[in-house]
């Protein structure tokens, strides 16, 4: 047996039922192998770094490995920004990686991938020789599993191609990785239990880890026991949406309602939340809060240097439902926030009716979102992107989805039309939403076609100000010429329809409407080039450049 066969059935025992790449020649072999052996799905795409980060929305999806592949050298280095987006995202990700002979070290497309995976904050792991075939696959999956992260498989050429022994059966990674549940240490119970019990104002604050453990009933639960508002983060946002003391995201993109509201908070328990600068807004959301914080990492520190008033490392469930029961135990019920006038509040806080002029032949892109929140069903999930326009998106929509991906990993834009195709495909192709900025489509837009190859059911919105929005708006608040960071787009729909899937240009809410419920009613390959005014600026951006919170 080659060792490239190897690899390949090794893969396929690792469960590994989808792959995202480009073949070339240091890649070729062991793609022929796994498509010989059967089961697993080949999505060739049209560029390396769209690839792996497909591979980063499979795992943002379904939390398992996702798994991409490129030859080596230039295929290599094309994984860059996908590498650092897929490690901020905490993903994990397996990327098979081709590299150029051990015996050849003037080979003309050479790259030195233990340095290139280091400076992408990527693990590493080489196929050193014909018998680390078996080891090499194990610990690159057991790595990606246990840290959470994207992890180089970096196999040379010659190496591949050397025979090797296939006696003994593959043992995968998950027989290295028990199945547990990290439980609550009932003293940091006790200690979380007083600080909740002699609060009067709580607010529950939820992440991707709460949502990941299964903590949601929990969660509700816990809330209407003490009184607590729910809050999100930016990457949970509109999760539990359906509870009606929901606020909405805790940080940059909350609302001033919710903001307001966080001003009065004596208590904010963390549950699955980073808790970092955004979500707090370095500090100062929370000027009166003790802070419990449940997690399963044995410790994380707060935004600002702080830790927290009391730290359980627990799964969140298990953290959830202990401090639940304790509270339970100790006859707790708390009113709280949990009141007509609170609740009074809170209506239409997501609501942004600051005027603006609008421009000729451009639509608010405010009326963009809620047309999108009213047409498209809440059964479609929903992605969006990163750049100055989802300061729109992240704050409107509101309602619960199936599965909802915020971006803003490593601060790029482009990065998440790779990762909302990787997430459909994860879901077995169900329909999804991304709703995205121009400039940031624009940069994969060649993977459309790739969408309309394999009957991607997914529908693009570009918030499209042909502008790169960010510098636009920070250029314009400094009094600067703005125009330099103006862009001129083709009509984006006209292009899908060349791509072979269909296509709209979008100059006003019923054009969005119309273009929306013709998706809805036959979901497929789609753009809709939503042409919005300059004109409106986000509430984080009026925040943040322009002094103003209205």
């Amino acid at each position: 047996m080659k060792v490239y066969q190897r690899l390949a059935a090794n893969f396929k025992a690792e469960g590994v039922t989808h792959m995202f790449g480009i073949m070339g020649d240091a890649n070729m072999y062991w793609m022929h192998e796994l498509d010989k052996l059967g089961g697993v799905k080949m999505l060739e795409v049209r560029h390396e770094g769209a690839g792996l980060g497909m591979a980063d929305g499979w795992a943002r999806a379904t939390r398992t490995v996702g798994v991409a592949t490129t030859t080596c050298g230039p295929g290599v280095s094309q994984l860059a920004t996908a590498f650092l987006t897929a490690s901020r995202a905490e993903s994990p990700v397996v990327a098979f990686c081709g590299e150029h002979p051990t015996n050849d070290q003037d080979y003309n497309q050479r790259l030195d991938n233990a340095r290139f995976a280091a400076g992408c904050e990527a693990g590493y792991v080489r196929l050193n020789t014909p018998d680390d075939a078996d080891d090499a696959v194990r610990k690159a999956f057991y790595m990606a599993k246990l840290e959470s992260r994207p992890v180089m498989l970096s196999a040379p050429m010659d190496i591949q191609q050397k025979n090797c022994e296939d006696d003994e059966p593959y043992q995968p990674s998950s027989t290295l990785i028990p199945p547990r549940a990290v439980r609550p240490d009932p003293e940091a119970l006790r200690q979380a239990a007083d600080i909740v019990a002699g609060s009067r104002h709580p607010v529950i604050l939820v992440g991707r880890g709460a949502r990941w453990s299964g903590a949601g009933e929990a969660v509700l639960k816990l809330a209407k026991r003490t009184g607590a508002l729910i809050a999100t983060t930016l990457m949970a946002k509109t999760w539990l949406s359906e509870d009606e003391y929901h606020v909405g995201i805790s940080g940059t993109y909350g609302t001033r309602t919710a903001m307001k509201l966080f001003e009065e908070a004596d208590c904010v328990i963390a549950i699955g939340a980073s808790m970092n600068r955004y979500t707090i807004e370095h500090g100062y959301l929370y000027p009166k809060a003790r802070y419990v914080q449940i997690d399963s990492k044995p410790h994380v520190v707060m935004a600002g240097g702080r830790s927290a008033d009391t730290y359980i490392q627990a799964d969140a469930k298990a953290g959830v439902e202990g401090l639940d029961r304790m509270l339970e135990e100790r006859s707790y019920k708390n009113v709280g926030f949990r009141t007509p006038d609170i609740k009074k509040q809170l209506v239409g806080q997501y609501e942004d009716r600051k005027e603006y002029p609008i421009e000729p032949g451009t639509v608010d892109p405010r009326d963009v979102i809620r047309t999108l929140e009213d047409t498209v069903p809440t059964n479609i999930s929903l992605f969006t992107g990163s750049g100055a326009t989802a300061g729109f998106s992240n704050i409107m929509f509101s309602r619960q989805r199936p599965l909802v991906l915020p971006s803003h990993f490593f601060g790029c834009i482009g990065q998440m039309m790779p990762a909302a195709m990787g997430a459909v495909v994860a879901t077995g192709n169900k329909p999804a939403m991304l709703v995205d900025g121009d400039a940031s489509v624009m940069m994969h837009l060649a993977e459309f076609e790739t969408m309309v190859r394999y009957n991607m059911p997914l529908l693009i919105v570009v918030m499209n100000n042909e502008a790169l929005g960010s510098e636009y708006y920070k250029l314009d608040a400094h009094k600067m010429k703005s125009e330099l960071a103006t862009i001129s787009t083709p009509d984006l729909g006209a292009v899908a329809k060349a791509f072979g899937g269909k296509g709209r240009l979008a100059r006003s809410a019923e054009d969005v409407r119309s273009a929306a419920a013709e998706w809805v009613s036959k979901p497929g390959p789609m753009i809709i080039d939503a042409r919005i005014a300059r004109s409106v600026v986000t509430l984080p951006y009026r925040r943040i450049h322009y002094g103003q919170d209205e």
